[in-house]
Protein backbone atom coordinates (compact mmCIF):
# COMPACT_ATOMS: atom_id res chain seq x y z
CA UNK A 1 0.00 0.00 0.00
CA UNK A 2 1.07 3.92 -0.63
CA UNK A 3 1.17 5.50 2.69
CA UNK A 4 2.54 8.90 2.66
CA UNK A 5 2.86 10.34 6.86
CA UNK A 6 1.80 13.80 6.98
CA UNK A 7 3.54 16.29 9.32
CA UNK A 8 4.91 20.04 9.59
CA UNK A 9 8.16 21.68 10.97
CA UNK A 10 8.34 21.50 14.62
CA UNK A 11 8.34 24.87 15.28
CA UNK A 12 5.31 25.87 13.78
CA UNK A 13 3.56 22.73 16.12
CA UNK A 14 1.15 25.31 18.53
CA UNK A 15 -0.20 21.73 19.62
CA UNK A 16 0.20 18.20 20.17
CA UNK A 17 1.64 15.73 17.48
CA UNK A 18 3.15 12.55 16.83
CA UNK A 19 6.45 14.41 17.91
CA UNK A 20 9.43 15.59 15.78
CA UNK A 21 10.87 14.00 12.22
CA UNK A 22 12.34 10.91 14.04
CA UNK A 23 8.93 9.99 15.55
CA UNK A 24 7.50 9.93 12.30
CA UNK A 25 10.27 7.93 10.68
CA UNK A 26 9.58 5.44 13.84
CA UNK A 27 6.18 4.90 12.29
CA UNK A 28 6.94 4.42 8.91
CA UNK A 29 9.99 1.75 9.96
CA UNK A 30 7.11 0.06 12.07
CA UNK A 31 5.44 -0.09 9.11
CA UNK A 32 7.42 -1.46 7.02
CA UNK A 33 8.57 -4.20 9.13
CA UNK A 34 5.02 -5.64 8.93
CA UNK A 35 5.58 -7.36 5.55
CA UNK A 36 2.75 -5.98 4.06
CA UNK A 37 4.82 -4.59 1.32
CA UNK A 38 4.06 -1.13 2.34
CA UNK A 39 5.69 1.83 0.41
CA UNK A 40 5.77 4.53 3.05
CA UNK A 41 6.77 8.60 2.45
CA UNK A 42 7.50 10.98 5.62
CA UNK A 43 6.82 14.32 4.46
CA UNK A 44 7.15 17.72 6.36
CA UNK A 45 4.54 19.98 5.19
CA UNK A 46 5.13 23.60 5.71
CA UNK A 47 2.24 24.95 2.36
CA UNK A 48 -0.67 24.07 0.56
CA UNK A 49 1.45 23.39 -2.31
CA UNK A 50 3.17 20.77 0.28
CA UNK A 51 -0.08 19.41 0.67
CA UNK A 52 -0.71 19.21 -3.22
CA UNK A 53 2.05 17.38 -4.25
CA UNK A 54 0.52 14.67 -1.75
CA UNK A 55 -2.32 14.55 -3.58
CA UNK A 56 -0.51 14.17 -6.88
CA UNK A 57 1.17 10.81 -5.73
CA UNK A 58 -2.15 9.74 -4.87
CA UNK A 59 -1.66 8.02 -2.14
CA UNK A 60 -3.98 5.41 -0.34
CA UNK A 61 -3.64 6.40 3.11
CA UNK A 62 -2.23 9.21 4.51
CA UNK A 63 -0.84 9.35 8.69
CA UNK A 64 -1.39 12.25 10.03
CA UNK A 65 0.97 13.39 12.55
CA UNK A 66 -0.39 16.60 12.98
CA UNK A 67 -3.88 18.12 13.23
CA UNK A 68 -3.55 20.71 11.35
CA UNK A 69 -0.80 23.39 9.47
CA UNK A 70 -0.31 26.80 10.06
CA UNK A 71 0.39 29.40 7.27
CA UNK A 72 1.51 32.33 7.65
CA UNK A 73 -1.38 35.83 6.67
CA UNK A 74 -3.62 32.54 5.98
CA UNK A 75 -5.85 30.36 7.83
CA UNK A 76 -4.85 27.03 9.14
CA UNK A 77 -5.07 23.97 6.93
CA UNK A 78 -7.57 21.32 8.55
CA UNK A 79 -5.49 17.89 7.25
CA UNK A 80 -8.67 15.59 7.93
CA UNK A 81 -10.90 17.88 6.17
CA UNK A 82 -8.41 18.80 3.42
CA UNK A 83 -7.57 14.76 2.61
CA UNK A 84 -11.43 13.84 2.80
CA UNK A 85 -12.01 16.48 0.05
CA UNK A 86 -9.94 14.49 -2.21
CA UNK A 87 -11.37 11.01 -0.66
CA UNK A 88 -7.75 9.97 0.62
CA UNK A 89 -8.34 7.70 3.88
CA UNK A 90 -6.52 9.20 6.51
CA UNK A 91 -5.39 7.85 10.30
CA UNK A 92 -7.22 9.03 13.12
CA UNK A 93 -11.00 11.70 13.63
CA UNK A 94 -12.57 13.62 11.24
CA UNK A 95 -12.04 17.63 12.52
CA UNK A 96 -15.25 17.64 14.36
CA UNK A 97 -14.18 15.47 16.60
CA UNK A 98 -10.37 16.69 16.49
CA UNK A 99 -11.78 20.38 17.84
CA UNK A 100 -12.15 18.75 21.38
CA UNK A 101 -8.23 18.32 21.34
CA UNK A 102 -7.87 21.59 20.62
CA UNK A 103 -10.24 23.08 23.14
CA UNK A 104 -10.23 21.88 26.24
CA UNK A 105 -13.40 23.76 27.44
CA UNK A 106 -15.63 22.54 24.36
CA UNK A 107 -14.63 18.55 25.51
CA UNK A 108 -15.18 19.41 29.67
CA UNK A 109 -18.62 21.10 28.22
CA UNK A 110 -19.81 18.42 25.67
CA UNK A 111 -18.45 15.50 28.27
CA UNK A 112 -20.49 17.35 31.25
CA UNK A 113 -23.19 17.65 29.14
CA UNK A 114 -23.28 13.96 28.81
CA UNK A 115 -23.37 13.17 32.78
CA UNK A 116 -19.08 12.73 32.76
CA UNK A 117 -17.38 14.29 35.49
CA UNK A 118 -14.64 16.85 34.87
CA UNK A 119 -12.79 19.06 37.38
CA UNK A 120 -15.38 22.09 38.06
CA UNK A 121 -14.44 25.00 35.92
CA UNK A 122 -14.62 28.34 34.65
CA UNK A 123 -13.03 30.66 31.81
CA UNK A 124 -11.83 34.50 32.55
CA UNK A 125 -9.93 37.40 30.95
CA UNK A 126 -7.54 39.66 32.69
CA UNK A 127 -10.17 41.94 35.13
CA UNK A 128 -12.96 40.25 34.95
CA UNK A 129 -13.46 39.11 38.18
CA UNK A 130 -12.41 41.97 40.74
CA UNK A 131 -12.12 40.57 44.02
CA UNK A 132 -12.26 36.45 45.65
CA UNK A 133 -15.86 36.85 46.42
CA UNK A 134 -16.71 37.20 42.71
CA UNK A 135 -14.66 34.21 41.37
CA UNK A 136 -17.03 30.94 40.37
CA UNK A 137 -15.43 28.57 42.15
CA UNK A 138 -13.37 28.74 45.84
CA UNK A 139 -9.63 28.41 46.23
CA UNK A 140 -7.21 26.59 45.53
CA UNK A 141 -7.70 26.93 42.14
CA UNK A 142 -5.44 25.55 38.98
CA UNK A 143 -4.79 28.08 35.85
CA UNK A 144 -3.94 26.73 32.49
CA UNK A 145 -4.31 27.64 28.85
CA UNK A 146 -7.46 26.61 26.85
CA UNK A 147 -5.84 24.90 24.07
CA UNK A 148 -2.19 24.77 24.98
CA UNK A 149 -0.60 21.19 24.51
CA UNK A 150 2.35 19.30 26.00
CA UNK A 151 1.84 21.22 29.32
CA UNK A 152 2.95 24.77 27.86
CA UNK A 153 1.70 27.82 30.27
CA UNK A 154 1.30 25.05 33.49
CA UNK A 155 4.11 25.79 35.91
CA UNK A 156 4.17 26.43 39.75
CA UNK A 157 2.13 29.78 39.73
CA UNK A 158 -0.81 27.49 38.16
CA UNK A 159 -1.75 26.39 41.24
CA UNK A 160 -2.89 29.53 43.35
CA UNK A 161 -4.92 29.71 46.44
CA UNK A 162 -5.37 34.05 46.75
CA UNK A 163 -6.82 36.40 44.65
CA UNK A 164 -3.47 38.18 43.77
CA UNK A 165 -1.62 35.05 42.64
CA UNK A 166 -4.90 34.08 40.79
CA UNK A 167 -5.22 37.76 39.19
CA UNK A 168 -1.17 37.91 38.14
CA UNK A 169 -0.98 33.94 36.65
CA UNK A 170 -4.11 35.15 34.60
CA UNK A 171 -2.61 38.12 33.05
CA UNK A 172 0.97 35.82 32.46
CA UNK A 173 -1.20 33.47 30.75
CA UNK A 174 -2.95 36.04 28.71
CA UNK A 175 -0.49 38.15 27.93
CA UNK A 176 1.40 35.17 26.36
CA UNK A 177 -1.21 32.99 24.78
CA UNK A 178 -4.04 35.85 24.15
CA UNK A 179 -7.03 33.86 24.65
CA UNK A 180 -9.34 33.34 27.92
CA UNK A 181 -7.88 31.11 30.59
CA UNK A 182 -9.43 27.58 31.89
CA UNK A 183 -9.85 27.69 35.40
CA UNK A 184 -10.49 24.53 37.06
CA UNK A 185 -11.05 23.73 41.01
CA UNK A 186 -7.93 22.01 42.21
CA UNK A 187 -7.92 18.31 42.66
CA UNK A 188 -5.49 16.87 45.46
CA UNK A 189 -5.83 13.08 44.23
CA UNK A 190 -3.29 11.20 41.79
CA UNK A 191 -3.17 11.80 37.98
CA UNK A 192 -3.50 9.48 35.63
CA UNK A 193 -3.19 8.79 31.57
CA UNK A 194 -5.04 6.35 29.60
CA UNK A 195 -3.93 5.08 26.06
CA UNK A 196 -7.36 3.73 23.87
CA UNK A 197 -7.17 2.30 20.48
CA UNK A 198 -10.04 1.36 18.65
CA UNK A 199 -9.83 -1.75 16.16
CA UNK A 200 -11.92 -2.52 13.16
CA UNK A 201 -13.73 -4.90 14.70
CA UNK A 202 -15.17 -1.96 17.21
CA UNK A 203 -13.23 -3.66 20.42
CA UNK A 204 -11.14 -1.16 22.93
CA UNK A 205 -7.66 -2.00 23.86
CA UNK A 206 -7.58 0.64 27.09
CA UNK A 207 -4.00 1.08 28.66
CA UNK A 208 -4.59 2.75 31.66
CA UNK A 209 -1.31 3.81 33.98
CA UNK A 210 -0.63 6.32 36.80
CA UNK A 211 1.60 9.31 36.05
CA UNK A 212 3.82 10.69 39.10
CA UNK A 213 5.51 14.29 38.13
CA UNK A 214 8.11 15.56 40.16
CA UNK A 215 7.97 17.37 43.34
CA UNK A 216 7.74 21.21 42.72
CA UNK A 217 9.08 23.66 44.73
CA UNK A 218 5.72 23.96 47.02
CA UNK A 219 6.03 20.13 47.42
CA UNK A 220 3.12 19.58 44.99
CA UNK A 221 3.40 17.48 41.62
CA UNK A 222 2.80 19.62 38.89
CA UNK A 223 2.93 18.14 35.41
CA UNK A 224 4.28 21.23 33.53
CA UNK A 225 6.33 22.06 30.61
CA UNK A 226 8.99 21.84 32.14
CA UNK A 227 8.80 18.04 33.97
CA UNK A 228 7.62 17.17 30.13
CA UNK A 229 10.68 18.55 28.62
CA UNK A 230 13.10 16.94 30.82
CA UNK A 231 10.96 13.86 30.82
CA UNK A 232 11.32 13.85 34.74
CA UNK A 233 7.71 12.24 35.51
CA UNK A 234 7.46 8.55 35.91
CA UNK A 235 4.70 6.14 35.05
CA UNK A 236 3.80 3.02 36.57
CA UNK A 237 1.18 0.30 36.65
CA UNK A 238 -2.11 1.26 38.56
CA UNK A 239 -1.78 -0.88 41.95
CA UNK A 240 -5.65 -0.68 43.15
CA UNK A 241 -7.41 -2.32 40.91
CA UNK A 242 -10.74 -0.24 42.03
CA UNK A 243 -8.81 2.80 40.82
CA UNK A 244 -8.07 0.91 37.82
CA UNK A 245 -11.78 -0.35 37.22
CA UNK A 246 -12.80 3.91 37.80
CA UNK A 247 -9.83 5.02 35.53
CA UNK A 248 -10.80 2.80 32.58
CA UNK A 249 -14.37 3.10 32.74
CA UNK A 250 -14.25 6.65 32.25
CA UNK A 251 -12.00 6.83 29.85
CA UNK A 252 -13.64 4.45 27.89
CA UNK A 253 -16.47 6.41 28.52
CA UNK A 254 -15.10 10.06 26.97
CA UNK A 255 -13.99 8.38 24.20
CA UNK A 256 -16.80 6.97 23.06
CA UNK A 257 -18.94 10.14 23.69
CA UNK A 258 -16.40 12.05 22.00
CA UNK A 259 -16.67 10.02 18.75
CA UNK A 260 -13.37 9.18 18.67
CA UNK A 261 -12.06 7.31 15.88
CA UNK A 262 -8.75 4.59 16.13
CA UNK A 263 -7.24 5.81 18.81
CA UNK A 264 -6.41 8.62 21.51
CA UNK A 265 -4.96 8.99 24.93
CA UNK A 266 -7.45 10.46 27.74
CA UNK A 267 -6.28 12.37 31.08
CA UNK A 268 -7.81 11.90 34.18
CA UNK A 269 -6.98 13.19 37.66
CA UNK A 270 -8.26 12.48 41.04
CA UNK A 271 -9.24 13.71 44.55
CA UNK A 272 -7.91 12.21 47.79
CA UNK A 273 -11.26 10.43 47.85
CA UNK A 274 -10.22 8.80 44.68
CA UNK A 275 -13.36 9.88 42.48
CA UNK A 276 -12.05 10.45 38.91
CA UNK A 277 -12.50 13.01 36.75
CA UNK A 278 -12.03 13.94 33.02
CA UNK A 279 -9.35 16.59 32.30
CA UNK A 280 -8.71 16.72 28.91
CA UNK A 281 -8.28 14.61 25.38
CA UNK A 282 -5.28 13.93 23.21
CA UNK A 283 -5.95 12.66 20.00
CA UNK A 284 -2.75 12.64 18.04
CA UNK A 285 -1.21 11.65 20.90
CA UNK A 286 2.98 12.19 20.72
CA UNK A 287 4.45 8.35 19.55
CA UNK A 288 8.55 8.92 20.38
CA UNK A 289 9.93 6.23 21.14
CA UNK A 290 10.89 5.68 24.69
CA UNK A 291 8.85 8.69 26.22
CA UNK A 292 5.82 9.54 24.55
CA UNK A 293 2.93 8.65 26.93
CA UNK A 294 0.95 6.48 24.65
CA UNK A 295 3.05 3.60 23.74
CA UNK A 296 4.82 4.16 27.23
CA UNK A 297 1.29 3.66 28.56
CA UNK A 298 0.72 0.05 26.44
CA UNK A 299 3.99 -1.18 27.52
CA UNK A 300 3.34 -0.77 30.75
CA UNK A 301 -0.26 -1.97 30.86
CA UNK A 302 0.00 -4.70 28.47
CA UNK A 303 3.94 -5.01 27.37
CA UNK A 304 3.32 -4.03 23.39
CA UNK A 305 6.32 -3.42 21.67
CA UNK A 306 6.46 -0.14 20.47
CA UNK A 307 6.25 -2.10 16.36
CA UNK A 308 3.30 -3.78 18.13
CA UNK A 309 1.02 -0.62 19.09
CA UNK A 310 1.81 1.19 15.85
CA UNK A 311 0.07 -2.06 14.09
CA UNK A 312 -2.88 -1.85 16.79
CA UNK A 313 -3.25 2.01 16.02
CA UNK A 314 -3.25 1.69 12.56
CA UNK A 315 -5.24 -1.57 12.09
CA UNK A 316 -8.83 -0.09 11.39
CA UNK A 317 -7.09 3.01 9.24
CA UNK A 318 -5.23 0.52 7.06
CA UNK A 319 -8.21 -1.89 6.46
CA UNK A 320 -10.18 1.14 5.92
CA UNK A 321 -7.92 2.04 2.92
CA UNK A 322 -7.83 -0.97 1.58
CA UNK A 323 -11.69 -1.71 1.61
CA UNK A 324 -11.79 2.17 0.21
CA UNK A 325 -14.29 2.85 2.37
CA UNK A 326 -15.34 6.91 2.97
CA UNK A 327 -12.45 8.63 4.65
CA UNK A 328 -14.81 9.59 7.62
CA UNK A 329 -16.50 6.23 8.10
CA UNK A 330 -16.03 6.04 11.93
CA UNK A 331 -15.21 2.01 11.38
CA UNK A 332 -17.68 -0.94 10.19
CA UNK A 333 -20.53 -0.42 8.33
CA UNK A 334 -21.80 -3.25 9.03
CA UNK A 335 -21.55 -2.41 12.80
CA UNK A 336 -24.14 0.00 15.04
CA UNK A 337 -21.24 2.25 15.98
CA UNK A 338 -23.54 3.59 19.13
CA UNK A 339 -23.39 -0.05 20.47
CA UNK A 340 -21.45 -0.64 23.27
CA UNK A 341 -17.63 -1.51 22.86
CA UNK A 342 -15.43 -4.92 24.47
CA UNK A 343 -12.52 -4.13 26.08
CA UNK A 344 -9.47 -5.51 26.36
CA UNK A 345 -7.95 -5.26 29.83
Amino acid sequence: MHIEIVTTPNEMLKESGFGTFKACDSISAALQKEGRGHSVRVNTCSSKGDLDDIIKRNPELVILAVKYITIKHADDIWLSDYFSQYNINFSGSPRDVLEFDSNKILAKTHLSNKGIKTAKYFIAIPGQYKNESELPISFPLFLKPSDAANGNGIDDLSFVTNFADYESKVASLYELFHQPILIEEYLDGLEYTVAVIKTFDEKLIVSAVEVIPPTSINGLRILGSQAKKDDTEKLIKIKDSDIKRRVTTLAINAFNNLGVRDFGRIDIKANKSGECFFMEANLVPGMTFGSSYFPEACDIAHEFTYDKVIGLMLDGVLTRASLNLPPNIFSNPGKNLTASLSTTN
